[in-house]
């Protein structure tokens, strides 16, 4: 498994995330307002679309880097892999 610089930042989106989404469903446990509950659900969709995004940019970053200092195998690897996760903006 690879770690990237960007992954303790995602991990503490999504635990920022993880933490609304359970204050999302108390809210609905305890009958909340339907705005409030869709207020606080965009913010989780934003965390978990952000965390995305950087996940994925940091990625392609990654893959650009290998495929340029790469053996032509290992480059056309990492170019494959780059369009994968590019299906995933």
């Amino acid at each position: 498994m690879t770690t990237h610089a960007s992954h303790p930042d995602i991990i503490r989106r999504l635990k920022r995330a993880e933490g609304h989404l359970n204050s999302i469903i108390t809210m609905l446990e305890e009958g909340r307002a339907c705005l409030d509950i869709a207020q606080q659900l965009q913010a989780v969709e934003s965390a978990v679309g952000n965390a995305k995004k950087t996940l994925v940019h940091d990625h392609i970053d990654h893959c650009l880097e290998l495929a340029v200092s790469a053996d032509p195998h290992q480059a056309r690897a990492s170019i494959d892999e780059f369009k994968e996760i590019t299906r995933y903006l």
